[in-house]
């Protein structure tokens, strides 16, 4: 029996890391806590996998919002320097309308060549302000002069200068003639 001798802690660990087996004398409370701890690490890899899912959707929803605030108001900076050429159009139109003698025909194409340069203008989102009769809004408007007026107060009753929205964002605000509203009887007397 003195051949015999009892296994060596370190024997029995290599044994079982050659066969695979766990030693047998093997403590539970450390497979349960090797276990635990591999679950918590899988759990934590679940939750960053998400985390990281989230932040690249959200990444993509950006780019798509940027992308789309780039189509809408990529030509803002060329439309705002067609705005002048608009009001130059208007003017021509209204000084024509009025003038003795003009040529109808000549009237009739610089009304056809603005109707073009508005509806190319429309296509690309430009939309004109012209706010007459309705109430006066600070956001979309400029007033420059109140009048008294038989309607309410704060109604715009002229537009000197028409405003333009680009996809709904003020480019230029119009600029308008406020009504005070209706003179009191008082204020004749």
């Amino acid at each position: 029996m003195s051949d015999e001798h009892a296994p060596e802690p370190n024997d029995i660990d290599q044994n079982a890391e050659q066969t695979g087996e766990p030693p047998e004398n093997a403590d539970d409370a450390g497979d349960t806590g090797d276990t635990q701890a591999l679950l918590e690490q899988i759990q934590q890899l679940k939750d960053t996998q998400l985390r990281l899912a989230a932040e690249s959707q959200n990444v993509r929803r950006r780019a798509e919002a940027d992308v789309e605030k780039a189509r809408k108001f990529g030509a803002e900076k060329l439309v705002r320097e067609m705005l002048p050429v608009a009001d130059s159009f208007e003017r021509a139109l209204e000084a024509a309308r009025v003038m003795e003698g003009f040529d109808s025909a000549m009237l009739e194409g610089i009304e056809a060549t603005f109707e073009l340069y508005t509806q190319a203008l429309a296509k690309n989102g430009l939309t004109p302000i012209n706010p007459v009769d309705e109430l006066f809004d600070p956001a979309r408007h400029q007033a420059i002069s109140m009048v008294p007026a038989p309607v309410p107060a704060n109604t715009v009753v002229d537009v000197v200068q028409t405003g333009y929205a680009l996809n709904d964002r003020v480019l230029r605000a119009a600029m308008v003639v406020v009504s005070q509203g209706a003179p009191s009887v008082d204020d004749s007397v």
